[in-house]
């Protein structure tokens, strides 16, 4: 080849170089390569030969994008719309960069015209899907997520994104059905198995979601989160020396995980390594100086171990943790936890907790009355007529009263313990602090139950269902069997029997159940004291039976609550009170034994009044 023809073959090379789909195809790889300066400059040399070439108006607007120059973005995208109207890319990514500069509503409809012009897009679904969840617009979002999923049922974004928003939304059978599809897309990947047994965790369905957070753990032993869940799974079931080894794997692999360090300490606590417990919760407070739960449940195994002052203080973190549904009321007035005179001035004192809390901390009013305050106490209807009889009460008003009347400062009833700094040695212990119903309230009572021809025993087996330790404290009446043969007048204190009891009532016929008439706390306090014995697990009817002064007999589970110390069958909050104590075995069967024979003597010595 000749000088002249190797000169022509170069400027042919030069001028095929230099076309616009050779520039074109080099702006792709310096874009793609990151290299921006380089991409631009190809773009514009198209551009300066083809001023409506569109798809470099497209790419200049994409660059933008990675520049993060939105406004640039959109107008470069724009002018690639005007050149080229119907390409669905364009409107895509002109969504992406609307978005990004948080013009929502006109991305969604850039999108809206991107999937009109070709519908089949399953990117530009899931775009879509993407942000109409971040504008709660959520059933739509849902909407584009399954259109996504038509289009390509194989396409595990989309099941995830589904699944992950249903489970927000707390639709856990609907999520379960897309995380186990996932599965079948993408099979054997911890996060998904992760998911689908958190779903059967919120679904209840606790053994079979201890299988998948196993399965989980096969794939990635070291999933923090499936260690913790399986934990507090076997937590539920009072496997705790198990869950305690989930919760240390779950730390070995996140030592930071406050959640962890949390349920590690409840384990420790319901073993009874309480030295243990109260370091664990510290540790999680050390990661989290925020995390109400931890400072809470170190206060309670203060307070069940004796050191009540410190438990007070920080039983006060209650007010933040939603799961004990407890709302701290927003007063104008000061909180009152000791520390101002109260001479001359009115506190209203407010029930905060359950009914059972609410009887055992009326015992502080007529403390707080002998300080000189005028006292109004605001409760739940069906206690007020009650405890309106406490003495130093000068108001008593239902908590669904609309409107409060004048006051100075206020106090939850369980906040009363800690403004009087009680201590075990100080706990307001009278015989009895609620007032004797009298004989007129008392009648029909003893018209209904009969002669009093042998010892009548007043029973409670099961307390609130939506308690959070139900499990433990409540039992079925079944279990009563035991003692259920014995020569005594039982009548049910039961309120809202559980249909399978009600089954059983039915059956037993031992059992007198007169619930329809009781009304509210006066009738029950009132039926408590026609009676020799109350028998009752941990509730509310414990605590009036002991605020009456009633011999009451508590049942109690191995981890008590609290408000009942360790070993002992005493009580200092209720003198009439005696505790039967679960072993460490965690059954009913023993401690039933130990009531039966106390009943035993009980009816030996028994003489008609």
């Amino acid at each position: 080849m000749n000088r002249q023809q190797r000169r022509a073959a170069a400027k042919a090379v030069k001028s095929s170089s230099d076309s616009p789909a050779a520039l074109f195809e080099a702006a792709l790889r310096h874009l793609q390569s990151g290299h921006f300066a380089e991409s631009e400059n190809c773009c514009r040399q198209i551009l300066a030969a083809n001023p409506q070439h569109a798809d470099s108006f497209h790419l200049l607007g994409l660059i933008s994008v990675e520049t993060k120059k939105y406004d640039q973005a959109i107008e470069f995208i724009a002018q690639a719309i005007r050149c080229d109207p119907n390409n669905p890319d364009y409107l895509s990514n002109l969504g992406i960069a609307l978005q990004r500069l948080g013009r929502l509503d006109e991305a969604i409809k850039s999108y809206d015209l991107a999937l009109s012009i070709k519908p089949d897009s399953v990117e530009t679904w899931l775009k879509l899907g993407h942000l109409l969840e971040k504008r709660q617009h959520f059933d739509q979002a849902l909407l584009a997520y399954d259109r996504a999923l038509e289009i390509n049922p194989h396409h595990a974004e989309a099941a995830n994104h589904g699944g992950l928003l249903l489970f927000a939304l707390e639709r856990y059978e609907e999520a379960l059905a897309r995380f186990d599809r996932l599965e079948q897309i993408k099979p054997g990947q911890a996060d998904t198995c992760y998911m689908r047994g958190l779903c059967l965790d919120r679904l209840l369905r606790y053994d079979e979601a201890s299988v998948i957070y196993r399965k989980a753990l096969e794939i990635a032993p070291d999933l923090a989160e499936a260690n913790n869940n399986l934990g507090i799974i076997l937590r539920k079931s009072s496997r705790d020396a198990e869950a305690l080894a989930c919760f240390d794997k779950a730390l070995q692999s996140k030592p930071a995980f406050a959640k962890a360090l949390n349920n590690r300490g409840l384990s420790l606590s319901e073993l009874r390594r309480f030295e243990e417990a109260l370091a664990s919760f510290s540790r999680a407070s050390s990661v989290d100086p925020e995390y109400a739960d931890a400072h809470f449940n170190a206060a309670l195994v203060r307070l069940l171990t004796g050191d009540l002052e410190a438990g007070w203080v920080g039983r006060e973190w209650r007010w933040k943790i939603p799961a004990l549904g407890l709302h701290a009321r927003a007063f104008a007035q000061p909180l009152w936890l000791g520390d101002s005179p109260l001479a001359g001035k009115t506190i209203l004192l407010h029930n905060d907790e359950g009914f059972g809390d609410a009887i055992q901390f009326a015992r502080y009013v007529p403390m707080v009355a002998a300080l000189g305050a005028r006292v109004i106490l605001e409760v739940n209807e069906a206690l007020r007529a009650l405890l309106s009889e406490v003495p130093g009460v000068s108001q008593c008003l239902a908590k669904s009263t609309a409107g409060l009347p004048d006051f100075d400062f206020h106090c939850p009833l369980a906040s009363l313990p800690r403004a009087f700094r009680t201590r075990v040695e100080t706990i307001p212990s009278a015989e009895s602090y609620l007032p004797a119903p009298t004989d007129v309230r008392r009648q029909p009572w003893e018209s209904r139950l009969g002669p009093r021809d042998r010892p009548r025993v007043g029973l409670v087996w099961s307390g609130n269902p939506d308690h959070k330790n139900d499990r433990n404290r409540s039992l079925a009446l079944s279990a009563l069997s035991p003692i259920l043969d014995l020569d005594v007048t039982f009548v049910s204190l039961q309120k809202n029997v559980r249909p399978e009891d009600k089954v059983t009532l039915r059956e037993i016929g031992s059992v007198r159940d007169i619930e329809e008439h009781l009304l509210d706390f006066t009738d029950t306090a009132a039926l408590v004291s026609c009676v020799d014995l109350v028998i009752s697990v941990d509730t509310s009817v414990a605590h009036l039976a002991g605020a009456l002064g009633c011999p009451v007999w508590i049942l109690l589970p191995y981890s008590p609550e609290w408000r009942w110390l360790l070993d002992r069958d005493d009580s200092p909050w209720y003198p009439s009170a005696r505790l039967f104590r679960q072993t460490e075995t965690r059954q009913w069967p023993g401690v039933l034994a130990r009531v039966r024979a106390e009943l035993q003597d009980l009816i030996a010595a028994w003489r008609p009044v």
